[in-house]
């Protein structure tokens, strides 16, 4: 089987993390073998990076200097867990993955889209995955969702305010209409097992 990237992306509380395990588990029922990883993350010196990105006060990081701690924990992710896997025709879901930093940082943080994808060149290669499930929802439910995730209190990104979080939400937005082949739209709401059935569901052509 020909392994394939998968990534899910989308602002904070729409349920990556739960639906990126919920999909590896459909995937997996399938038939297919499935590598989980995550962003900033996925690998030992990204794991590493993901600490120094996520803990401390909001204004611990400029932008730029996010964006560049980004593409360095990408870089060794891409090299050491990805391609290895995609290599021996596994699938990888990845909670997050380029298109974040270029809404983040790029449009959000006024680095610059093109200027995260140079990184991005410098860094990968230009690896980009088969096809990115941008989960939306309605920007109050999320926040809700976010609450109750966050028992411990939000890290740096989901610490910041509504405005912030619907600039990002509108960010994906313009990313998905850009490039709707490789990025699709799919629902957050509703029950977990439907949510689930719509990213299997914007996968068909490639199972």
């Amino acid at each position: 089987m020909t392994g394939r990237f998968i990534t899910l992306e989308g602002g904070e509380g729409v349920g990556k993390s739960t639906q990126a395990k919920a999909l590896a588990a459909a995937l997996r029922a399938r038939g297919v073998e499935v590598v989980e990883t995550r962003e900033p993350g996925g690998s030992p010196g990204a794991e590493a990076i993901r600490q120094l990105l996520l803990q401390g006060a909001v204004d611990r990081w400029s932008a730029e200097a996010e964006a560049l701690l980004f593409a360095a924990a990408r870089s060794d992710h891409v090299a050491r867990t990805i391609r290895p896997a995609l290599d021996l025709g596994k699938w990888v879901v990845c909670d997050r993955f380029l298109d974040s930093s270029i809404a983040y940082q790029g449009i959000v943080g006024h680095v610059g889209a093109d200027a995260i994808r140079q990184l991005h060149e410098i860094g990968s290669g230009g690896f980009l995955p088969d096809r990115t499930l941008l989960l939306q929802m309605e920007g109050r439910a999320a926040a809700e969702r976010t609450r109750t995730r966050d028992t411990e209190g939000p890290d740096r990104f989901g610490a910041r305010d509504s405005a912030y979080h619907d600039r990002i939400g509108f960010a994906f937005e313009v990313l998905a209409d850009e490039d709707p082949t490789r990025i699709r739209k799919v629902d957050a709401a509703g029950t977990a097992a439907e949510v689930t059935g719509r990213l299997v569901a914007a996968l068909a052509d490639l199972l």
